[in-house]
């Protein structure tokens, strides 16, 4: 039976999950969370601050040695059971992200959940990947390598994709033999909440704890805590550079994926259908554009710029704005107020360029039931140059600029012409301008004729603003997750 999420929602409400139980905050704090499809707070979520901090510190500390003492490959069992176990709970999980989140529970929130169980799975079968190294350095010696888990981590995700990015840091770090504190996003600390407890079916009492709060009280209190050896974030380049100074201070590693600013590039070449529909993913419209990697930049060729702008708004406007339950809904709402007015914040600096045009796709639902949800309709922008802080800041909403160029090098140039570097895309037939492009592009995940999302096996990770690091591959575990040991045998 399918538990409802509001049922959920209340079950977990004014909780954290700390050594394996359901725990109050400490000072009896709560703070209300909403339902962005309607206005409303639908439940309450504990506000963690030091003390709660410092209790799920410990028991991650007590935890930690016997949990590094179990084989790699069997902890890699139990975090690949959690994974199936994850298949199992979709549809009660997908019910639970759909209403903290306002994402559509049939293009999102569905498929989240799905990719996350991949991720624990994939996570899962990596244990017999901390290899060490054997080195020749003499004949008299025997000189090796071993990795080892560095202990504690905490780790600290937003509210766009909750479970996958929980996912991409809990799994690397449990399978390497070290302990979780997470801090989840105060606008959507259910879902992951939910997921903290399914685990503890098959992980050992205080491998896995998770706080709900807010970043200075909570956040920081986790970043700050002497016994916290490692950090992984996910976030704002502003957010990012206090935690790496505090990390700094204790002199720990970090990793920290900051968002972006993509560009597109699609030359004169190009299969129009393809990078349309390219344009229609890559944007993330059914993620509101709520995304680190949102194409939010598209540098078309001059001559097919018309139609590729006609065709583009054709199929934004065949997409249905409204109730993220609604099974016929691609588009669900804006995650908080605070937001949405940045959101409309761009669109109307966008608005006001001279020479500009806002090109408004898709109609918002009428239903008097979400009459005060945070719904955008989506925009696409021609008519900007690359100087526009509608093409240059991070909007994390559905807002895109498609602007033209005329030369290869032209398109090149202005899409490195910026402070972030996570992702990038070209369309293209040409092989050779194709491969110049990935070698050129200055971002850390690129792709040709495609606008895949993060996926497990591929590592991901930005370069300049977008951050430190990688993740979603084996070398984001054996190198973000373990320090290395070198050990030399006098065999003299």
């Amino acid at each position: 039976m399918i538990v409802t999420a509001h049922a959920l929602a209340k079950t977990l409400s004014g909780k954290h999950l700390i050594d394996g139980k359901l725990a109050s905050p400490q000072l009896g704090k709560n703070f209300p969370v909403l339902n962005p499809a309607t206005g409303e707070d639908f439940s309450e979520a504990a506000s963690g601050e030091a003390g709660d901090v410092n209790a799920a510190v410990q028991a991650a500390l007590k935890s930690q040695k016997a949990w590094a003492k179990k084989p790699a490959r069997e902890r890699g069992k139990l975090v690949a059971e959690v994974g199936r176990l994850l298949s199992e709970h979709q549809e009660e999980l997908a019910q639970l992200m759909c209403l903290e989140t306002g994402k559509a529970i049939r293009t999102e929130c569905r498929v989240e959940v799905s990719a996350a169980a991949d991720i624990w799975t994939f996570y899962g079968g990596l244990g017999s990947e901390l290899k060490g190294e054997t080195i020749p350095f003499s004949h008299d010696m025997l000189t090796l390598t071993q990795r080892e888990p560095i202990g504690v981590v905490g780790a600290i995700i937003p509210w766009n994709v909750p479970l996958l990015l929980m996912a991409l840091k809990v799994c690397p770090a449990l399978v390497a033999g070290n302990c979780v504190v997470m801090k989840s996003a105060e606008e959507a600390p259910f879902c992951v909440l939910r997921v903290a407890e399914l685990a503890q079916k098959f992980l050992p009492p205080g491998v896995l704890n998770v706080l709900s709060g807010f970043g200075p009280e909570c956040g920081g209190a986790l970043v700050e805590h002497p016994a916290v050896r490692k950090i992984t974030f996910t976030g704002s380049v502003e957010t990012g550079k206090i935690i790496a100074h505090s990390a700094a201070e204790k002199l720990i590693p970090t990793t920290l994926e900051l968002g972006g600013k993509s560009p597109m590039i699609v030359l004169e070449d190009a299969d129009l259908d393809r990078a349309v529909q390219g344009a229609v993913i890559g944007v993330r419209f059914t993620r509101q554009g709520q995304s680190c990697t949102c194409a939010s930049r598209i540098f078309i060729h001059r001559s097919l710029h018309d139609e590729f702008v006609a065709r583009l708004m054709a199929k934004v406007n065949a997409m249905k704005i409204g109730n993220p339950f609604d099974e016929t809904t691609d588009i669900g709402s804006i995650i908080s107020p605070q937001q949405f007015a940045r959101v409309r914040k761009y669109i109307d600096i966008g608005e006001k360029t001279p020479g500009a045009k806002a090109h408004y796709c898709g109609q918002l639902t009428k239903d008097p039931q979400f009459a005060q949800g945070l719904f955008v309709q989506p925009v696409i922008f021609t008519g900007l140059t690359n100087a526009s802080p509608v093409a240059r800041e991070e909007i994390f909403g559905p807002v895109t600029s498609v602007m033209m160029f005329d030369e290869f090098d032209e398109a090149i140039a202005m899409a490195n012409d910026s402070s972030y570097g996570l992702a990038a895309t070209v369309w293209t037939r040409d092989l050779a301008k194709a491969l110049q492009a990935t070698q050129r592009l200055e971002a850390g995940f690129v792709q040709v004729n495609q606008n895949l999302v993060v996926q497990a096996n591929l590592s991901y990770g930005g370069i300049k603003d977008s951050g430190l690091g990688k993740e979603a591959s084996c070398e984001a575990m054996c190198e973000h997750f373990t320090q290395k040991k070198t050990i030399i045998i006098n065999m003299r």
